[in-house]
């Protein structure tokens, strides 16, 4: 499949997901260009056609979190992990997430969002949680590492010899911490 016929097929579903999240269209607009690089540039990587469709959707998502980085504003993330009827209910990263942050202790969890997700520089973190600065950045370090060998156990993920994840999300009834 062409980028063109992806556009075709998904840019307007991609485009109410995004203006849905940021609530400004020309916002919107420049972070679905942004997703459709990301999309022409990776396309070849897909080695599955029939999970295109959240594929591109995971991609949006995280154009939108990046640019809400980016802008150091917060956003709700009751809004990412609702269900959509645009998610075609397959299973995703996503979901494995979820299940490896719930199960995460909230010692590691807390601070990993205020920095990771909130966009929180780690002294503010330890500020905020009134805790020593080299205790934060070791309970989001730690947190970060939790969720890396989360995948390895979900979906059997392993790490390459640059300290990567690879691997691809196995189905739902295969994986070990959704099911």
């Amino acid at each position: 499949m062409t980028t063109q016929e992806v556009w075709t097929k998904y840019h307007t579903d991609l485009q109410n997901f995004i203006i849905s999240k940021v609530k400004e269209k020309t916002i919107a607009d420049d972070i679905l260009q942004d997703s459709f690089i990301k999309i022409h540039t990776k396309l070849h990587t897909l080695k599955d056609i029939t999970k295109l469709k959240s594929w591109c959707f995971s991609i949006a998502r995280n154009s939108i979190l990046d640019y809400w980085k980016t802008t150091n504003k917060t956003v709700e993330m009751a809004n990412f992990e609702s269900k959509t009827e645009i998610e075609d209910n397959v299973h995703t990263e996503k979901d494995c997430l979820r299940g490896i942050l719930k199960n995460l202790p909230k010692k590691y969890r807390d601070p990993l969002f205020l920095s990771d997700i909130k966009g929180l520089k780690q002294q503010e973190v330890a500020e905020q949680l009134k805790q020593t600065l080299p205790t934060t950045k070791s309970q989001i370090q730690r947190a970060r590492k939790l969720i890396a060998e989360g995948f390895m156990d979900c979906c059997g993920f392993v790490m390459n010899t640059k300290g990567n994840l690879v691997g691809e999300i196995q189905e739902k009834e295969d994986c070990k911490i959704c099911n």
